[in-house]
């Protein structure tokens, strides 16, 4: 598996770079992994949608729904998609520190 250095840390990501351990997640993390999806600064919404995806996945161990995400925070899909390009599967949830979703191409 390969690794990503952050802060002087290593942490091995999967093939498509998700870290493989959300432990290790943090805000640098996410910032780290922002920059590889095309997402140049986290901004207050970005947050927003960060911080809800990390929380949802550390209480019920799996990524929720789109619907659901786009419910709970108030946003549609379109903003989603505005704030992080790559989608709410790939580019989200690896911001967030969370494994890569099933199905997530």
């Amino acid at each position: 598996m390969p690794f990503i250095e952050v802060n002087g840390k290593q942490l091995e990501v999967d093939e498509d770079g998700f870290i493989q351990d959300p432990e290790q997640w943090n805000e640098d993390v996410a910032r780290y992994l922002a920059k590889t999806e095309q997402v140049e600064e986290l901004t207050e919404e970005h947050w927003k949608i960060v911080n809800y995806l990390h929380d949802y996945f550390k209480k019920y161990q799996i990524a929720p729904m789109v619907r659901k995400l786009c419910k709970d925070n108030g946003v549609d899909l379109k903003k989603i998609y505005e704030l992080f390009p790559t989608g709410p599967a790939k580019g989200a949830c690896k911001i967030a520190g969370l494994p890569k979703p099933t199905g997530c191409v």
